[in-house]
């Protein structure tokens, strides 16, 4: 393996995965009624829709920073390398 296909197979799971994380955002911002009843009749009944939201972005930070800390830096840092 070299270092030039690890650093394209970041790239693409940088990409993918901001690509899904727009989804997401999407999704909550776009059709958040339906997706948050269609949350609370699939798993928890007394579910608020404050507490979908929190948990919704809460879930969507955690995720950027995810991507970030182990796609982009380590993309970042072979491409410096290089």
């Amino acid at each position: 393996m070299t270092i030039e296909f690890i650093r394209e197979v970041l790239g693409w799971c940088t990409v993918i995965n901001f690509g899904i994380l727009l989804w997401w955002f999407l999704w909550v911002r776009l059709a958040h009624d339906w997706v948050y009843h269609l949350q609370k009749k699939w798993f928890i009944k007394q579910l608020s829709e404050e507490l979908f939201d929190a948990f919704n972005y809460a879930g969507i930070g955690l995720f950027k920073i995810s991507i970030i800390l182990f796609n982009l830096v380590p993309y970042v840092a072979l491409s410096i390398v290089e």
